[in-house]
């Protein structure tokens, strides 16, 4: 993983596709599912790097959604069976209120990467106050 962190966190496009390349060299013969669909699909990941790099590191940070399907599947895994597909929706709904009411953290480059996104997503953000 390390290596392939060179890969998405390079500053530029250009240095992406030299590390993609030397993560190539030091793991194809053990990984080659890896760099073939990486090399394969790399039109759509590259446009990743049009982006500045703090609203980069914003689109690969996942630890926030991890930590809430983690806290997700907390409540679902002591119930074994729902009577119905609304009880789960419901208690799905509930532990999402309750897990929101914790979010209190700010992130500290919030101010730059909303600018940032306002830039790139004007049509979408147009009148939002996030």
């Amino acid at each position: 993983m390390a290596d392939l962190k060179l890969v998405y966190a390079a500053p530029t496009e250009e240095t992406a596709l030299n590390e993609l390349e030397l993560f190539k060299d030091k793991w194809d013969s053990k990984y080659p599912k890896i760099y073939k669909s990486w090399h394969d699909n790399w039109a759509t990941l590259s446009t990743y790097f049009k982006y500045p790099e703090a609203v980069r590191r914003l689109i690969y940070t996942t630890n926030a959604i991890e930590g809430f399907n983690r806290q997700l599947r907390k409540v679902t895994k002591s119930k074994t069976v729902f009577p119905s597909d609304d009880s789960l929706l419901k208690m799905l709904y509930l532990a999402t209120m309750d897990i929101t009411k914790k979010w209190t953290g700010h992130r500290q480059d919030w101010g730059q990467i909303h600018s940032q996104l306002e830039i790139y997503f004007e049509e979408r953000l147009a009148g939002r106050n996030l």
